[in-house]
């Protein structure tokens, strides 16, 4: 898979062999306060296979210890542009990342890609309910 270097940080990796994602880095100095989103350069571009996706997640580190997690993290196939990270922080204390900081991991993923066909009626299925109604 081919990256685009933006800036001088290093290349993403995955840290072990087993990691499902690469890192990603933050290219800027910045603090994000409480409540507050931050969109983040990573200074790489990517060109993500056909039939694949880019999905940005959490570090499980920065969520649990710090409360900063990460929205709206979809890269599709056919995106050029910088790769950029849009961060959250839900804790109540601002937090300070540095350039070259791992804030984020991107996943590559298959996709489905089928049309939609409109229909009036769906195969049956014993569920219906949703949020929780399977128990908890």
């Amino acid at each position: 898979m081919q990256v685009k270097k933006l800036s001088d940080l290093p290349i993403p990796a995955r840290q072990t062999t087993g990691a499902a994602g690469y890192d990603l880095q933050s290219d800027k100095d910045f603090t994000i306060n409480p409540m507050q989103r931050v969109l983040v350069p990573t200074g790489y571009a990517w060109e993500i296979p056909a039939g694949k996706v880019g999905i940005i997640k959490d570090r499980s580190s920065m969520a649990y210890k710090y409360g900063i997690s990460t929205l709206a993290g979809v890269i599709d196939s056919d995106y050029r542009g910088e790769v950029k990270v849009l961060l959250i922080n839900l804790s109540s204390l601002a937090y300070k990342v540095s350039k070259g900081d791992r804030i984020a991991q991107m996943v590559i993923v298959d996709h489905y890609s089928d049309e939609l066909v409109l229909s009036d009626d769906l195969d049956d299925q014993d569920r219906n309910g949703g949020f929780g109604t399977t128990g908890k």
